[in-house]
């Protein structure tokens, strides 16, 4: 016998109609939002046109799309004549990958201790305190480690040698064998505060219930943090691995080009700086371009492994 199809087919254009229908009854919402739209669009896709510097000759003062068109010119000059690339990529993905990691884990680490703290408000005293440096600028911050590790008149290299510890202050900022711990330190001061608190605010999503069951079953508060409260964060923490694992490849422009110095540049010079000073200082805007969009291709084939493989691993994703 030939089967008769049960399934109802769908009429030509409903799809169209209903999102039509869903964007005229959520027409208000979508005004709310226009302006933000607006200003992702001017500030961070219209600027992409002029990636096409990268593929020509581009002379300061000329037309954006007026220059000699020279196809993959400046990205084989990239590969071929740049010395620095790798200590760049050494210099970039250590900090970074550093700062990540360790931003995370000890982010994590405060945020469960608050959560289990007796005392509520130290606990709370504890996180205003941490969350504070995230408002303080670079400028700010360099003002800080100034005064306190300048070799001469820093407040702790005087204390460190009056008391006997140590024979002359040392050059924290100026000796390239401490770059690295001082610019990971001082990322891990000024974003711990903002990590925990998302951390907290996934503690406080996780049911009291379960927290129940497990005192019921014998669990301490060790037991307790083990078996409910990490697994209940593992989803926060692949989502913010994800999202900062695109931004590896990105340092604070800010950051490095006050903390940088003639004596420390070797450990210093990331990416960002050499697109600054290949683009702002030396004027040559196709190069600079050109590396600026391998960054920015790598970045995104970053994210999208991350992704996979965290997807693959324990099931959580975000694209």
């Amino acid at each position: 016998m030939r089967q008769v199809a049960t399934g109802t087919a769908p009429i030509p254009g409903s799809s169209g109609k209903k999102l039509w229908a869903k964007i005229k009854r959520q027409k208000w919402l979508l005004l709310m939002m226009s302006p933000a739209f607006i200003c992702i669009l001017m500030f961070n896709y219209l600027p992409l046109s002029g990636w096409y510097i990268a593929f020509s000759e581009y002379q300061l003062g000329g037309s954006l799309f007026g220059g000699q068109f020279v196809g993959l010119k400046y990205f084989f000059k990239i590969f071929q004549e740049s010395s620095d690339l790798v200590y760049l990529i050494r210099n970039t993905l250590v900090m970074n990958g550093v700062t990540l990691v360790l931003n995370l884990a000890v982010a994590l680490v405060l945020a469960i201790l608050l959560k289990e703290a007796t005392w509520k408000r130290g606990a709370k005293i504890t996180q205003t305190v941490s969350f504070f440096p995230y408002f303080v600028s670079w400028v700010i911050a360099y003002s800080i480690v100034w005064s306190l590790l300048a070799v001469n008149s820093g407040a702790l290299n005087q204390f460190l040698v009056r008391v006997g510890i140590l024979d002359k202050g040392l050059n924290i900022l100026g000796d390239p064998k401490y770059s690295w711990q001082l610019i990971i330190l001082l990322n891990l001061w000024k974003s711990t505060g903002y990590n925990t608190i998302i951390f907290l605010s996934a503690i406080s999503g996780i049911s009291s219930e379960e927290y129940e069951a497990a005192a019921l079953d014998g669990a301490g508060r060790w037991q307790q943090i083990r078996y409910v409260t990490l697994p209940n964060l593992l989803p926060t923490v692949s989502v913010l691995l994800i999202m900062n694992a695109g931004w590896i490849l990105s340092s604070n422009l800010e950051q490095f080009f006050i903390f940088s110095n003639p004596t420390n540049w070797s450990r210093m010079e990331v990416l960002d700086m050499y697109i600054y000073k290949f683009g702002l200082k030396m004027l040559d805007f196709p190069y600079a371009t050109a590396m600026g969009i391998i960054k920015t291709v790598v970045s995104i084939l970053l994210l999208l492994f991350v992704n996979w493989l965290t997807k693959r691993m324990s099931e959580n994703s975000v694209l």
